[in-house]
């Protein structure tokens, strides 16, 4: 088993970049993170509840919180799959901890692909992202549109705004990012692990990008 970090600031892409991989390639496994989080909030599961103060406040999670959920995810997997972590780690305790982990549950870490996107764009993504509350596809108002506005592709359901997307609270988390995981990239970089990306232009142009690096 080989784990590929997906490193980058709210926004950038890792979600939909990850999406797109994996429809593409059934060796490919997508984990993120925030959806754990967010399936563990909407179920208030005693770590959901814990985890819903520091999300509404744009705040990380704290590492062992968050580090447990993905470590319980990894572990219950087997076989050759390539997993795309997305959102973890976020912190270089964190990162250390995966190490533990991937040793533990015998995966290699493979490499580490950084989306490169200024905190403009940053911002006017994520103001513009929509998500369907029943089945969890997204989309954006320019980026990425319903084919009919305001309702999901997949199932009809009306699309809203995710309760953490407001710009308060993206530029508090971008904060958070440079202050937290920005570190990530020389811990990485002095690994030879860390491949730099640029996360901008079409997106199916993003995503071959990608695939070239991880293959």
């Amino acid at each position: 088993m080989k784990i590929v970090i997906l490193l980058g600031a709210p926004g950038s892409g890792k979600g939909t970049i990850a999406g797109r991989l994996v429809a593409a390639d059934r060796a490919l496994r997508h984990v993120s993170s925030g959806d754990l989080l967010r399936d563990a909030v909407k179920r208030q599961t005693p770590a959901g509840v814990e985890a819903d103060g520091f999300m509404k406040r744009g705040e990380l999670v704290p590492d062992g919180l968050i580090a447990n959920m993905v470590a319980d995810l990894i572990e219950g997997m087997a076989g050759d799959a390539t997993l795309l972590l997305d959102g973890f780690p976020r912190t270089l305790a964190q990162a250390e901890m995966l190490d533990v982990t991937a040793a533990r549950c015998g995966a290699a870490l493979a490499s580490v692909v950084l989306l490169d996107v200024e905190d403009a764009v940053l911002i006017d993504r994520i103001a513009g992202r929509r998500v369907c509350p029943k089945c969890g596809a997204g989309f954006h108002v320019t980026n990425i549109p319903p084919r009919q506005e305001g309702l999901c592709d997949v199932c009809g359901t009306e699309l809203v705004t995710r309760k953490d997307d407001n710009l308060e609270t993206v530029r508090n988390r971008l904060s958070v990012y440079q202050a937290q995981t920005v570190p990530l990239i020389d811990f990485y970089g002095a690994r030879g692990l860390l491949r730099k990306v640029v996360g901008t232009g079409a997106i199916d142009g993003i995503v071959d990008r990608v695939r070239q690096v991880i293959a």
